[in-house]
Order: structure tokens, then C-alpha cells, then sequence
């Protein structure tokens, strides 16, 4: 049981995390009623900026050697 409990919990911060990072850096707080297609494109798009954001100090690490 605490062995689950601990995966749940992993990966519940990785996500938190990230949802917290375009939350406030992205601003995506509130979603206007566009139509889905629209939506769910913002937010992936969204998704995948909040990834290089999160990796950019990896990224650049290894830009650099």
C-alpha cells in the first residue's frame, strides 16, 4: 500500500508542478470559450512550452558543451 501511495504521489508533484508553472509564467488561469478544437490546441501548445521551460536549464547545459 505505501508503495503505491509513493508512485501516486510522484507523480502527482510532476504534474502539480508543471500545472503550476503555466498557471502563473503562461497565465493560463481562466479559458474563454472558443470551441474545443481551439481550446485543446492552446493547451497543448501550453503543455509543450511549460516542458521547455521546466527542461531549459538542461537544454542550455547542453547547448553549451
Amino acid at each position: 500500500m505505501r508503495g503505491k501511495n509513493r508512485t501516486k504521489s510522484r507523480v502527482q508533484a510532476k504534474v502539480e508542478h508543471a500545472m503550476g508553472v503555466i498557471k502563473c509564467v503562461f497565465g493560463f488561469t481562466k479559458v474563454r470559450y472558443r470551441g474545443l478544437d481551439k481550446n485543446a490546441n492552446r493547451l497543448f501548445v501550453t503543455w509543450a512550452l511549460a516542458n521547455l521551460y521546466l527542461a531549459r536549464r538542461r537544454l542550455l547545459r547542453c547547448q553549451r558543451a
